[in-house]
This record gives structure tokens, sequence and C-alpha cells, in this order.
């Protein structure tokens, strides 16, 4: 951990972290080395300021944080609510120039999606960081909605890898571990139709599972 941002316009939730130990809420900036010893910031949170001054006064303070560091790119990744079994993956741009660096990486940026736009911090930090000379994309993966979405999650970090070969070191379980929580949530009834509701026999990895 480098950084714990708090902010007053944060849910009031204080949580319990790994140790037992009572934190406010926070967006947290860690710094992380990469298996090929790359090393990144992720800025990460289980909340946002509930309001739009909080927001903004949020996304303009990474984006100075970030320029005053010299961090080459920010990269803020984002889910559009669509439905099963559409899995596009858009890349947005909140400036010709960024767009401009993305096409001579071979990528193909996006011009009309997400066409209502993106909303919250996500979309603040993104779009105001021309304004601090801050290079900047938004990568957005479309997923089942608003629940936990490995598959989606899974999807978006290997076409990071392999779009910007960066060795992420990530290995998520789509299978085994989605099926132990849906054991801890559902009765066993309902967990044995699921097999039935996806045109699966159960005995076969599907990349299109979702829960």
């Amino acid at each position: 951990l480098v950084v714990r941002l708090v902010h007053p316009d944060l849910p009031p939730h204080a949580t319990l972290d790994s140790e037992g130990l009572l934190r406010p809420p926070s967006l947290d900036i860690h710094s992380v080395n990469l298996p090929d010893g790359e090393q990144i910031l992720t800025v990460s949170s289980d909340s946002q300021p509930m309001t739009p001054a909080g927001q903004h006064e949020v996304a303009v303070e990474v984006n100075e944080a970030c320029k005053s560091a010299g961090v080459g790119r920010l990269m803020i990744l984002g889910g559009l609510s669509a439905e099963p079994g559409q899995d596009g993956i858009h890349l947005v741009c909140p400036s010709a120039g960024d767009r401009d660096d993305m096409e001579e990486l071979g990528l193909e940026t996006s011009k009309e999606h997400p066409s209502a736009g993106i909303i919250g911090l996500t979309g603040m930090i993104t779009s105001l960081a021309p304004s601090f000379g801050q290079p900047a994309i938004c990568v957005v993966g479309e997923t089942i909605g608003t629940s936990v979405d490995v598959a989606a999650a899974d999807r978006m970090s290997q076409w990071i890898v392999e779009s910007f070969s960066l060795n992420l070191g990530l290995e998520l379980d789509t299978t085994e571990s989605t099926a132990e929580t849906l054991r801890a949530l559902y009765e066993d009834e309902e967990v044995a139709e699921l097999s039935a509701l996806f045109g699966s026999d159960g005995e076969t990895d599907s990349e299109a599972f979702y829960a």
C-alpha cells in the first residue's frame, strides 16, 4: 500500500481488513511488481464518493497525483451491463492524442460504445485526464451486470495482456471457485438446476458461464 485516499463523501461504512482492523472507506493505491519485473500502480476501492462534487474532487486528485509522479498512462477499467453471451471489450479514449497512440499500437478504439457514456468516478477520471496532460484510456468490458463476473474479468485481463504485452500474472478460476460460492448462497437443488439453465451437462467447462 502506497497511499490511502479518504474523502468525506465516501459511504460512511468502515470495514474490517485482512488483519481484523477497522478501516475507513477509501481508495487505495498499491505498488505492484509484475512477474517480468515491471512495476505498476493500481487504484482500487469498494465504493466511490456519493456526490458529483466528491467524484470530481477525487478524479482531480488522482490525475494530479499521477501527473506529478510521472505515470506514463492511466488505464481505467469499467464494466458495461449486457445480455449473457455478449462479451465485447471497448477501448475508449479521452483525447485525439490518446486515440492516435492506441491506433499506433494496432488497437481498435471505440467511437460508439458505451453509447450512453460512462457515469461515476470511472468516467470522471478518464475524461478529465487531458486537462492535466495525463495520458489515459478506459477499457470497458461487457458484463452480465451488477454481480461479480469472473468470466468478464478474465476476458479483460487477457485482453490487456495481449494488447499491451503486459504480464499481469493473473489466473482467475472461473469454475470451481464460482461453484463453491454458489453452493454457499443457494440450496443444493437450485445449484443443480444451473447446468440445465446454461446448456451444460456439468462436466464441461464453458467460457460463457455466468453466475
